[in-house]
């Protein structure tokens, strides 16, 4: 262990920071309307094993490297294979994938936050207008909100890991949990409300197929930050004696626990202000959701608790988004500079600095992509049409890489640092691992199923997006 690596101070701290980077935007609106549109209580089912048999290996191989090598995910990858070996690529990979992924993250990230000052300032009504949405990202005002973000973040990051990371997601978790119950419980008493947890929790084989599967396991693997490096970096911080097993599986049931019971929250409330809401109909795009059709949902609560009622709830639901987008974020940020910090030998501060200039560029033509110039918003075409630059970005760097760097993973731990290595770091801090039943299968299973996976998932995701084409035939 670096004697001079900073590192949490407890399994807790941990747990929650990387909860915090599990718990994101998607894990509050898209997997609801995933799960409600897709089977309801068939795809909650299919999700949880998928978490459990897929990719909780994967989590525990990430962590593993990370806490054996002390570094970021490229050092990690040059420490373990060696500082010549070519498996250095797979570690800029896993360092290139979350310093382009913060750059759109960002942009979502600050549109929450301009949502949420406009409720506070009373505007939910605009928020509620149809061309509203359109309006404001080609604003100039959306480069005020990015600027206190920006600064949140720093912030947050220039604390480093006990002062910054652990301390923020000690308070943004637990807040952020209480809020969920508090909305759920309000949503409950609503007239109809029991209609949205029908649609949501019942199952309905008849509409499991390939392409749903697909989507679950992608969902599943997205929503636990796997290929991003997060969790490698963030095991590089604990300690030897901390147990990777039970803290990996921690954070997965805390992950599943909250997009479980933000469904309780969300398909409840639709289906009250709506009762002839068809699921089928909904959007698949979180965006949407949050920025279009949840704010016309939440003005409609003025018409039982008025429009101040309406404006704090609205204010609540913004806040508790802006929570999960801000520990996603920190922890986004974090992997790169971690590798700035370790790969140059500089200060924190100055990593930060570099990494705000760099990605804030990217984050400023990402956001004028949506109209405010034209060559950003139709840089180019492939696959359903024309794209943008944020659509590029996202497309390369989060649907498509992130399963590419499972795979790497998969390969690495188990063909390159080999099974007894692995069985050894997982057995520090967890005694009775070595020669269990999950020992078995984790080996098992990350050196033959869960590789083929992650492959099909990539070829497929690749084939689907840039040439319109899905091995699943629809």
């Amino acid at each position: 262990m670096s004697e001079n690596r900073e590192h949490f101070s407890s399994k807790l701290g941990f747990i929650l920071a990387a909860a915090g980077s599990a718990v994101g935007i998607g894990n509050l609106v898209g997997f609801p309307v995933s799960a409600t549109k897709n089977g309801g209580g068939a795809f909650l089912l299919v999700y949880a094993l998928f978490v459990a048999f897929i990719c909780l290996p994967v989590m525990m191989a990430e962590m593993a490297m990370g806490r054996n090598a002390q570094k970021d995910p490229l050092g990690a990858y040059k420490a373990l294979a060696g500082e010549k070996s070519n498996w250095k690529i797979a570690g800029f990979l896993a360092v290139l994938t979350p310093f382009m992924i913060a750059v759109f993250y960002m942009v979502i990230t600050v549109w929450i936050f301009g949502y949420l000052s406009q409720t506070l300032f009373g505007n939910l009504d605009l928020l509620a207008t149809p061309s509203h949405f359109d309006n404001f990202i080609n604003s100039y005002t959306v480069f005020g909100y990015m600027a206190v973000v920006v600064l949140i973040v720093n912030l947050i990051l220039l604390g480093g890991v006990k002062q910054g990371i652990e301390k923020a997601a000690k308070f943004l978790m637990p807040a952020l949990f209480v809020m969920l119950l508090v909305l759920v419980g309000y949503v409950l008493t609503l007239d109809n409300a029991m209609a949205g947890v029908k649609y949501y929790v019942i199952p309905d084989f008849s509409k499991m197929n390939a392409s749903v599967l697909n989507g679950a396991l992608s969902q599943a693997f997205f929503s636990l930050s796997l290929g991003m490096g997060i969790l490698m970096t963030y095991a590089s911080y604990i300690s030897k004696k901390d147990d990777i097993v039970g803290s990996a599986k921690m954070v997965a049931i805390t992950d599943s626990l909250v997009a479980f019971v933000a469904g309780l929250m969300v398909l409840p409330a639709i289906f009250s202000f709506d009762p002839s809401t068809d699921p089928t109909k909904l959007s698949d795009s979180s965006v949407s959701m949050i920025f279009v059709y949840l704010p016309k949902i939440l003005l409609a609560l003025q018409n039982d608790i008025g429009y101040f009622g309406a404006s704090a709830v609205a204010f609540s639901f913004f806040l508790l988004v802006f929570f999960a987008a801000i520990t996603s974020l920190v922890s986004i940020v974090e992997v790169p500079t971690a590798t700035l910090c370790d790969r140059k030998n500089i200060s924190r501060k100055k990593a930060l600095g570099i990494l705000t200039l760099a990605t804030g560029l990217l984050t400023v033509l990402c956001t004028m992509s949506f109209g405010m110039v034209d060559w950003l918003t139709s840089m180019t075409s492939y696959g359903s049409g024309s794209k943008s630059f944020f659509d590029i970005v996202y497309d390369v760097f989060y649907d498509t890489i992130l399963p590419l760097n499972g795979l790497m993973v998969c390969l690495f731990v188990m063909y390159r640092w080999k099974k007894a290595r692995l069985t050894a770091e997982l057995s520090q801090g967890a005694p009775n691992y070595a020669g269990s039943l999950i020992e078995r299968y984790v080996n098992f299973s990350l050196s033959t199923f869960i590789p083929i996976i992650l492959l099909v998932i990539f070829i497929n995701t690749v084939a689907t997006k840039f040439f319109n084409v899905s091995l699943f035939g629809f």
